[in-house]
């Protein structure tokens, strides 16, 4: 045997008791990565139990409150929230998706990347826009009644269809984007395919293209309801009650951190509810393309259905986009001067390095995942990972509740044992500190994460862990000098998105900051509860402005 045949294949050459030592170490190194793996997924599940424990020691005096005012309001403002919703992303989604795919109409190319926009656009930041431009005392309606006295027939803005509007132009680019990416990868086949069974291009639209775009289609559908049930600053804009202002107003209204969590566990039901639904429309089908079907031509549209069709997408791209844009740009000339100053620095830089943090320990986890995913694949390791990834579908207000109160047990536990010591002990270990804000980032945005890091290592060939392995290579090692390396373009993408979606957080980050820790999110939650739109649009000019990093991103790839 050759001398370095034992560096290229460890333990090969050793008595048989060295090489099963040898074969033990190695054993032991890769499990190493399951443990962090498990960590994480205690981390999101234990936030969960303290929610649901909460039952455990009900409110009685504050549930039957709530049952003789708002409970039932609660709930039936919920549903309509989300079926108002569910209808407008999926006829907006799906149609604007099938225009720029399948049509060729005046705009076609720009609105194809331009529709995806309003992605950056935080709902909350439209929703004040909306209530600035036209509540009663908007600009709108204060010209229509200079023009045409008194008009009554103008809708209110502040009521549950004003709500599902602004829900519905900020969410439907989340089924947009995948319905796009749907019917651009049927191709042309599918289309012809339903043209020689005699369909016409209606028929063929729905017996054929729509049933294939179906998974697609609902997992948009499943985003865009997880995004509503989640929102708290525009229904708090539009005074429209949810569950998640009943959590904020028991939390610090009632100062009941266990009512908070009770009502937290039934908007839990709904998210359950919203997905178990989602997974059932979608149904167990599968539908495959041929892999090298060509792209389908775009039917030219003429004449009146051309312009129609570039009337609706300009239509929503201005109302859900330009139009708030402009208004933002106006509003903070206004106050420009006034609102650029130490304490508007001193927010920002608090945004920014929250952002960073989190974005730093979240694409660590998400590396820890993706790295025990590569290298282990029992049953366990797949369930610690799917359940560590689970957190994006919990909403901020929910997370935020289930990490106080875990803290808090542990601040008092601490506080037990330091009181051995000190009798005047009143300090806190964790609760009200940027660690309860940084793990509520971790849990709710692992997922974010973890998608383009997974993506990225789809992409490495396994045989290049195999001659790591061959030339002993240790697992730590592997990561430093192989992984991180290939993964560098999945690891900023990763970071860069957790970075964004941070700042624009709000209910979590509104409900454990630390005193004094504001960010731009949270400034414009308190600029718009009392009136000043102006003021809070430089701020959301801001978060507009960085969120439309990450969407820029996503478009350069989608012409790739």
């Amino acid at each position: 045997m050759r001398p370095d045949s034992q560096a290229l294949h460890p333990g090969v050459g050793l008595d048989p008791g060295a090489q099963r030592r040898e074969f033990s170490r190695h054993r032991a190194l890769h499990r190493f990565w399951r443990v962090p793996s498990l960590l994480l997924a205690g981390v999101v599940v234990l936030p969960l139990l303290v929610v649901f424990a909460a039952w455990l020691q009900p409110e009685a005096e504050i549930w039957r409150h709530l049952a003789d005012t708002v409970l039932a309001e609660l709930v039936t403002n919920t549903l309509m929230l989300l079926a108002g919703v569910a209808c407008g992303v999926l006829v907006i989604g799906v149609g604007l998706a099938w225009l720029t795919t399948m049509c060729e109409f005046p705009g076609r190319r720009f609105f194809d990347w331009a529709l995806m926009l309003p992605l950056a656009m935080p709902a909350y930041v439209l929703a004040f826009v909306a209530a600035g431009l036209f509540d009663y005392a908007g600009p709108l309606q204060t010209l229509l009644r200079e023009h045409f006295g008194p008009v009554s027939w103008v809708p209110d803005v502040r009521s549950a269809g004003g709500v599902i509007a602004v829900m519905t132009l900020v969410f439907y680019p989340y089924v947009y984007m995948l319905a796009r990416a749907a019917f651009l990868t049927q191709g042309r086949a599918t289309l012809e395919a339903a043209r020689t069974l005699g369909l016409g291009p209606w028929q063929a639209f729905f017996r054929a293209v729509l049933p294939m775009a179906r998974p697609a289609i609902f997992a948009g559908l499943a985003l865009a309801l997880m995004e509503t049930l989640a929102d708290f600053g525009a229904v708090s804009v539009f005074n429209y009650d949810t569950f998640t202002t009943a959590i904020y107003k028991a939390w610090f209204g009632f100062f009941s951190l266990q009512a908070a969590a009770q009502l937290a566990s039934l908007l839990l039901l709904f998210v359950g509810v919203a997905l178990v639904t989602e997974r059932s429309l979608r149904g167990r089908a599968r539908f495959h393309e041929a892999r090298h079907s060509a792209r389908a031509r775009p039917q030219r549209l003429r004449g009146a259905a051309a312009w129609a069709a570039s009337v609706a997408a300009g239509l929503v791209f201005f109302l859900a986009f330009l139009l708030p844009v402009v208004q933002l740009g106006n509003w903070a000339l206004q106050s420009l001067a006034t609102d650029i100053d130490a304490r508007y620095v001193e927010i920002l830089l608090h945004t920014l390095l929250l952002g960073a943090m989190a974005a730093l320990l979240t694409v660590a986890g998400a590396l820890v995942l993706a790295v025990t995913r590569r290298r282990q694949s029992d049953h366990l390791t797949r369930a610690a990972v799917g359940v560590a990834t689970l957190g994006y579908a919990l909403p901020g207000a929910v997370l935020a509740v289930g990490v106080m109160v875990v803290l808090t047990g542990v601040d008092n536990a601490w506080a037990a044992l330091m009181r051995m010591f000190d009798e005047q002990w009143t300090g806190r270990l964790l609760g009200g500190t940027v660690v309860a804000l940084l793990l509520a980032y971790l849990v709710r945005f692992m997922a974010v994460a973890f998608g383009p890091i997974e993506s990225s290592f789809a992409r490495i060939s396994p045989s290049i862990t195999e001659a790591a392995r061959m030339l002993g290579v240790g697992p730590l090692e592997a990561v430093r000098r192989i992984y991180l390396p290939l993964l560098r373009q999945g690891l900023l993408t990763a970071a860069l998105l957790v970075l964004v979606d941070v700042m624009k957080e709000m209910p979590a980050t509104l409900m454990l900051r630390p005193f004094g820790w504001d960010t731009l999110a949270v400034r414009i939650f308190e600029l718009t509860a009392e009136g000043y739109w102006e003021r809070a649009a430089l701020p959301a000019l801001t978060l507009v402005a960085i969120g439309l990093v990450p969407i820029f991103v996503l478009v350069r790839r989608s012409a790739r």
